[in-house]
């Protein structure tokens, strides 16, 4: 196989993927009963605006309004529903008044209204409300060092539920006594509902002192404000009455179509799993074994085979080693130097939102001579690779993958094919 039909394959079994999770096909077969009074929308995440657009254009007889907010680049018009764009990953002034916009339409409804609330991964930075107490710029400089510190995200999740005023469950109850309704796109890894975007219509049952515990194994300064909320007694938050959530799009269901188009390639694939965590360059060295494996003796699959699989593997970033990359592209360099031009095997990773870290690439792709060219581009890849530099590798050799924005996130896909 040649890397050009290696190349259009694997981009073709990831656009299925995200594909597979968009808004437009997953909205409407999930939505609920119409209500007798109003439907007030609220949601946030980087699908929320597709999703609101999806909900405004199925239900035009729907006495419908609302506020969603969104990453700055992910906007779509949505009628009806007002689209607030703020910052990711960490939040900015945009992040705290889109939420207090939210909270806002929540007041004065009834038993007859409805909330639908659109939820999806990146709703964490995106909507924020410090809880009493505590400032956005305490919230800012917790977010810039959990990001830095290797912590999965339903560790990271855990402390924001507990810096916030409507995170793990508190934004549900501020909309009673109506009913809600979350219809989810999940980027964690297991689904849990209480970590897409912390959870702001899901009762969360950790405490304060679990969110001080986790800062403090990842060596991370808690500014005082910061210690004061979480060494307060728990006050436990129960879901609200007359609440319901949908799973509608998951990293699972994302790996399946995935699957799906493998099949239709020839090829045999086969799904590791889509809640996959670690770090990312160690992640890689274990996918290279696997890859090795089917290459040369048939197992666990034999060839021609396609390994899937999904989850959130993690960077961390020691003081002067910050370069250009997110974890999929570091996942695809180490991949690389694993593989160390292993004839016969290709491999593409990428966030389904179309923006992996901070770049504008959602991933690459790795070819068996991907080391080669970089050699005789003047490129070290090991030196890339522990300088978190993966992302200039790659934009050196016209690897990067590019789609834009996908409007949607299930999280990350990676897929190596094997001839």
């Amino acid at each position: 196989m040649r890397n050009e039909q290696a190349a259009t394959i694997l981009r073709d079994i990831f656009q299925h993927a995200v594909d597979s999770a968009r808004a437009g096909p997953v909205i409407p077969p999930n939505l609920p009963e119409k209500p007798r009074g109003r439907c007030v929308v609220i949601g946030a995440g980087k699908a929320s605006a597709a999703m609101a657009a999806a909900v405004d254009a199925a239900w035009p007889d729907v006495d419908l309004s609302g506020v969603v907010v969104t990453r700055y680049g992910h906007a779509v018009p949505a009628g009806r529903i007002r689209i607030i764009e703020a910052a990711h990953p960490v939040s900015d002034a945009m992040s705290e008044t889109a939420a207090m916009l939210i909270v806002e339409t929540l007041r004065g409804l009834t038993p007859d209204d409805l909330v639908l609330a659109l939820i999806s991964g990146g709703g964490s930075a995106l909507m924020v409300l410090p809880a009493p107490g505590l400032t956005l710029a305490d919230k800012q400089k917790i977010t810039r060092a959990l990001l830095h510190s290797g912590a999965s995200i339903r560790e990271m999740n855990l402390v924001r539920r507990h810096l916030s005023a409507v995170k793990g469950g508190k934004l549900a109850r501020l909309a009673q006594p109506a009913r809600i309704v979350s219809l989810i796109i999940s980027d964690v890894p297991g689904d849990d509902p209480t970590d897409v975007a912390s959870g702001p219509t899901v009762a969360d049952h950790s405490t304060p002192p679990d969110a001080l515990r986790m800062l403090e194994r990842y060596s991370i300064a808690v500014p005082e404000p910061v210690r004061k909320v979480l060494n307060q007694p728990a006050s436990p938050v129960e879901n609200a009455v007359n609440s319901e959530v949908r799973l509608i799009a998951t990293p699972a269901l994302a790996l399946q179509a995935a699957a799906q188009a493998a099949n239709r390639h020839g090829l045999t694939p086969l799904i590791l799993g889509d809640a996959i965590e670690g770090e990312s360059r160690e992640v890689a060295v274990v996918m290279a074994g696997i890859a090795r494996s089917v290459k040369q003796h048939g197992q666990p699959v034999r060839g021609p085979a396609l390994l899937l699989s999904g989850g959130e593997t993690t960077v961390t970033v020691r003081q002067g080693q910050a370069g250009k990359g997110g974890r999929n592209t570091e996942f695809l360099l180490s991949l690389a130097c694993a593989l160390q031009g292993q004839e016969g095997i290709w491999a593409v990773a990428g966030d389904s939102d179309g923006i992996d870290g901070t770049e504008d690439a959602a991933g690459a792709l790795v070819f068996p001579d991907t080391l080669t060219r970089g050699k005789l581009s003047g490129l070290n890849a090991l030196a890339a690779l522990d300088g978190h530099d993966s992302y200039s590798y790659f934009h050196a050799l016209d690897d990067l993958l590019i789609t834009g924005p996908t409007l949607t996130n299930v999280n990350d896909i990676r897929a190596i094919l094997i001839a």
